[in-house]
């Protein structure tokens, strides 16, 4: 298995945080409260990778970093992702890999002893088969934000996004967001839309596309999904809406993953 451990949250982080987000840092901090994650041992090194959710707290509300990929790049130029990348052959482990890359994209002081990471995710399946871990992180000094620096070569822009929204998109009435009719919302809903989409390349599995509707790119895609699922640990609740095609009890995350494990165990086997 994959064992990664954390420092110790020191009670100080909490200061000054409303009652409902120090229950949701709880409720993250005590997910995996054994650092025993997915093997991924089967998979090749060069196909892992990391991202950092970096949380913080603004007027009583849990918001999340996030930046808009420069349109340059060769993948999902122009999209919304977190912090993030392959693992590198000198990263001990994912918690490195995304600070690292946080360093790298938007300038986020390594060692800061205001980044706190608090729990890791299982990992997600991107689009091109990476294998991503979230790293889920708490950030105590929100002045910090004021000094990021987007990377030009990888992120056109830095934003930020309010997590509750995640579950519930009405609570981003009244907050600033990009016009309906344009290019990063180019729909009749007002904040999230899905579709259903079939992927050939993970065994025809149905994948539902969330957007959610922010003051930047939209959300979606990978960035959604990770977003859904600590939403849904930070508050203990389901989303508003129907988070998994019709039929399907797991997560397409956890979906992807065993069939990709299968087929790299089994690489002979039909597998596409």
């Amino acid at each position: 298995m994959n064992v990664v451990t954390l420092p110790e949250l020191p009670s100080t982080a909490l200061n000054g945080l409303s009652t409902t987000s120090k229950q949701c840092i709880e409720r993250l901090r005590t997910h995996h409260a054994s650092n025993t994650l997915a093997d991924l041992s089967a998979h090749s090194a060069s196909k892992l990778a990391s991202v950092l959710v970096l949380l913080f707290e603004r007027q009583g509300q849990i918001r999340v970093l996030l930046t808009t990929r420069s349109k340059t790049l060769r993948t999902h130029g122009g999209q919304t992702a977190f912090p993030g990348g392959r693992m590198d052959p000198t990263d001990a482990n994912a918690v490195e890999t995304a600070l690292r890359e946080a360093y790298e994209e938007v300038r986020l002081p390594l060692s800061s002893p205001h980044v706190h990471p608090i729990c890791l995710l299982d990992p997600f399946v991107s689009a091109h088969h990476l294998i991503v871990t979230p790293v889920i992180a708490l950030l105590s000094d929100i002045t910090l934000l004021d000094a990021l620096e987007a990377n030009a070569a990888e992120v056109a822009h830095i934003f930020t996004h309010p997590l509750p929204a995640i579950l519930n998109p009405i609570f981003m009435d009244g907050q600033p967001l990009v016009p309906k009719g344009s290019d990063d919302w180019p729909f009749s809903e007002e904040y999230h839309r899905c579709t259903d989409e079939i992927l050939p390349s993970l065994n025809n599995l149905t994948y539902r596309y969330h957007r959610f509707r922010s003051s930047a790119s939209p959300v979606t895609g990978l960035t959604a999904d990770v977003l859904i699922k600590v939403a849904q640990i930070a508050y203990g609740e389901a989303p508003s809406y129907e988070h998994n095609p019709p039929g399907q009890t797991k997560d397409m995350s956890e979906l992807a993953l065993d069939f990709l494990t299968t087929a790299s165990k089994h690489p002979n086997a039909q597998s596409s």
